[in-house]
Parts: structure tokens; C-alpha cells; sequence
């Protein structure tokens, strides 16, 4: 599911709502970068921000249909105008919603779309829980985790760890809620134990890639979208 958003917060929303519908996001925030992805993932489907920093949504729309004239595209516009609706439409968009919206709407308006494309032959999403941040994605109940396609092999502890700094990418959490939340333990002279498994995770999960998870001097951790990465 490809998300052309440049307002960032926006797009964590969208990529968490797909990640747990049952989807694997990838995200653009302009529409250069958007064509190139749609290009290297292709996509199921595309939610499409009207307005981007670098050119009208509706450009990007015609680009991504001379790839792919059945790749479904639900565009989101604050302009609610009938006017600015039928544009979007006759530019070939399949759906719209406007600006403030729902996340359910958008999902439901997302399924619609990949039913009738046959996409997903009429069936529901897979219903694991998943988690993805940019290149990097963590699927609950198998217990897999890849970066960039590749699988990485976690210890129990580390995938632990790195779910719950996968929740809520960020955010800087301190060693003392690292250790109540994942170890259920106080900060009792424990801080080296969680310095011990984000320089493990590091080495496996930031190794030869531009890193992930980073310090914040005299704070904590956080974990958030690398800064370069492959689109697939």
C-alpha cells in the first residue's frame, strides 16, 4: 500500500492503520518520489495527498496510471468543492475522502477498491498483527522480522523490545520505561541491561543500512524512519 503524504504525522497515522489492517506500507512524501516507488513496489493501491510540495497530486495521478491504468487510487483533499471533487475524479481517481477524515473510512474505502480490482479476490487482509516502519517491518504472532525484505533473527527479549519501540516510532522513551515496560521491572541499577539490547538490536537491525534506533543524549531511545533506504 503506497501513502503519498507529505504532512508527516499524517502518514505515521496511515502507515500504523495499514500495518495493523493487515497491510505492508510504504510511504512518499513528495511526487517524484512517489512515481519511483509506485515503480520499484508496485503497489496494490495508492492514497494519494492532492496537495504535495513538489507538484499538483493530480500530475502524479496521470504518471502513476501511465504505469499502471488499473492501479486503484484514493486521493485525500481538503478541498471538499464539487468542483475540486470531480476534478480529482475525472483525473481518474477511483475514490476520494477530504480532509478531516476517519481512519476506518479510509480503511473501508481501501477494500472497496481492492475488491473491485480483484486484488485481494474479495478476501479480508491477513488479521496478524504487524508492525512497519519504513523498510522495517515485525509481524506479532510469527514472531518475523525483516528489514528491506531480508529477515533478521532476534532474540525473544530483542523482538520484545523492538515492538514496543515499533508502537510508537518517535517517541524517546527513557531506560526506566524500557524496563518497566518490557522487563516489568524497575529502574533499580538496570540501565545497563537495556544499553546491552539496543546495542544488540542495533548491530542487527542498523547494520550496513542508515540506522534506526538513536540515542537522545541524557533522555533515552527512540526508534525512527531511516533518513535513506531502499523503497522496497
Amino acid at each position: 500500500m503506497l501513502i503519498v503524504e507529505d504532512e508527516t504525522e499524517l502518514s505515521d497515522l496511515l502507515s500504523a492503520a495499514f500495518a495493523e489492517a493487515g497491510w505492508r506500507p510504504f510511504v512518499a512524501g513528495d511526487g517524484h518520489s512517489a512515481v519511483r516507488l509506485a515503480r520499484g513496489c508496485e503497489p496494490h493501491a495508492v492514497v494519494l495527498d492532492r496537495m504535495l510540495p513538489d507538484s499538483d497530486g493530480l500530475h502524479v495521478l496521470r504518471r502513476l496510471r501511465d504505469h499502471n491504468a488499473q492501479l486503484p487510487v484514493l486521493l485525500l483533499t481538503a478541498r471538499d468543492a464539487l468542483p475540486d471533487r470531480l476534478e480529482g475524479l475525472s483525473a481518474g481517481a477511483d475514490d476520494y475522502v477530504t480532509k478531516p477524515f476517519s481512519l476506518e473510512e479510509v480503511i473501508l474505502r481501501l477494500r472497496a477498491l481492492l475488491r473491485r480490482s480483484g486484488a485481494d479476490n474479495g478476501a479480508p487482509p491477513a488479521r496478524e498483527p504487524v508492525r512497519a516502519l519504513g523498510d522495517l517491518t515485525l509481524s506479532e504472532r510469527s514472531r518475523e522480522v525483516r528489514r528491506g525484505g531480508t529477515p533478521v533473527t532476534l532474540t525473544a527479549k530483542e523482538f520484545d523490545l523492538l515492538w514496543f519501540l515499533m508502537g510508537s516510532p518517535r517517541q524517546v522513551f527513557s531506560k526506566a520505561q524500557l524496563l518497566d515496560h518490557v522487563w516489568n521491572s524497575s529502574f533499580d541499577g538496570e540501565g545497563n541491561l537495556v544499553e546491552v539490547y539496543i546495542y544488540s538490536l542495533r548491530s542487527k537491525i542498523d547494520k550496513g543500512r542508515a540506522p534506526m534506533i538513536h540515542t537522545v543524549r541524557g533522555v533515552g531511545y527512540v526508534i525512527r524512519p531511516a533518513a535513506s533506504e531502499a523503497p522496497c
